[in-house]
């Protein structure tokens, strides 16, 4: 298993900084964040460390990118992008989907062939409704991706937060049983999982049972913890935002049974990458907050790797 970091907490950092920050940490890999140009639209999205666009168009910069990170013997394990690709609003759905392509076309590029982000949802939709959506939307998605030799990982995020969010998240692909009904409708080889166990915690799920049902489709691993406050749950209930009672924390600061999910990964012989994602607002006022938070969280998790 190779440890590794999504740089999307790492907004102002060049992707040199970046690269530099993963090799002096001891880190094996990045998660590169490939958001399009443009001002963010919601936390952590809207970062940009590998430019897909100029990727595509510039041979010299995408060997200066496989080269650099190769010098600090960095690998990159994804190429990552979380929009709405099916998005209530047409101009939103077709601007996610284009610049998708374009990170398909990058991971390609760069040999890095994994792209990680979201199915996505229309929030005012059934899931029935939603599952025809996504087979007009990602069949010709993971077929380009499969003949470009890229592997499409979905995230397990609900993307169901707050009122922004609601009534139905703005990702579909958020629990097995949503799972089986979507890898049977696309069986493609090269669609699979980015699987984060934290989004199971809140929702009450199993997340080392997923582990083995689902290993031949987990392409990719987030670390991320979650609290649940089952104080404010019981005040509150689970027809709330779900802000309300639980908050993204630092792995070992939550709720997720660490010990019993890298096991079951072991189980599996999972030796793809895993990459911490930092999401805790405790940790956010100031760079060297930042690189604290990353440190502890290596720390934690190497006492299982």
């Amino acid at each position: 298993m190779k440890l590794g970091l999504l740089t999307s907490i790492l907004d102002g950092w060049s992707f040199e900084e970046a690269v530099d920050l993963a090799s002096d940490m001891g880190f094996s890999c990045l998660e590169a964040a490939c958001w399009p140009k443009g001002e963010a639209k919601r936390r952590y999205a809207g970062v940009s460390h590998i430019d897909c666009e100029r990727i595509c168009k510039d041979p010299g910069y995408a060997s200066y990118v496989k080269e650099y990170a190769g010098e600090k013997n960095i690998s990159i394990s994804a190429l990552a992008f979380y929009p709405n690709p099916m998005d209530a609003n047409p101009s939103v759905r077709e601007e996610a989907v284009r610049h998708l392509k374009r990170v398909i076309q990058a991971a390609s590029i760069l040999d890095v062939n994994v792209v990680t982000t979201f199915i996505g949802k229309n929030q005012y939709r059934t899931v029935e409704e939603n599952i025809e959506l996504f087979a007009g939307t990602w069949e010709g998605l993971i077929a380009m991706a499969g003949k470009l030799g890229v592997k499409i990982a979905i995230e397990n995020c609900p993307m169901l937060f707050g009122p922004d969010q609601w009534p139905g998240g703005q990702n579909l692909m958020c629990t097995p049983v949503i799972f089986r009904r979507l890898f049977q409708r696309i069986p493609a080889e090269n669609f699979g999982l980015n699987f984060d166990p934290s989004h199971f915690v809140w929702q009450g799920l199993d997340y080392i049972k997923t582990v083995y049902e689902f290993q031949d489709r987990i392409f990719h691993i987030h670390f991320k913890d979650i609290k649940l406050y089952t104080d404010k749950l019981k005040e509150c209930g689970v027809l709330a935002y779900p802000l309300e009672y639980m908050s993204p924390k630092l792995p070992g600061l939550g709720d997720v049974d660490w010990g019993g999910f890298i096991s079951a990964l072991n189980d599996i012989r999972y030796e793809g990458s895993a990459v911490i994602e930092i999401e805790d607002k405790a940790f956010e006022g100031s760079r060297e907050e930042i690189l604290r938070s990353i440190a502890l969280s290596k720390r934690y998790l190497s006492q299982y790797l």
